[in-house]
């Protein structure tokens, strides 16, 4: 089985939930995380922020499923960490 290890994700959010709250409310959906948050640039309504995530199993789908519905939108996935798993049972 493949894990995802590193997301390094840029996106687009609104200024509200702040990066504090976001941070925190991404944790919550994926307990297992570490979540980096990092202010790239602010305009009047938005910031683009580069979220960096560690952990051992991230959940991409739950990740970006929650950037969603806290206003925000992955621009783009700009760094990624896999393993590669072996699977006992196909031998």
């Amino acid at each position: 089985m493949v894990k995802v290890k590193r997301l390094v994700l840029d996106v687009l959010k609104p200024h509200q939930p702040n990066g504090l709250e976001f941070a925190m409310l991404l944790a919550e959906r994926s307990p297992d995380c570490y979540i980096k948050f990092s202010v790239e640039e602010v305009d009047e309504q938005t910031e683009s922020v580069i979220l960096t995530i560690n952990g051992e199993n991230i959940k991409f789908d739950i990740i970006s499923e929650a950037i969603s519905a806290m206003g925000g939108t992955v621009h783009s996935i700009d760094e990624v960490e896999v393993v590669g798993g072996h699977d006992m049972n196909s031998e």
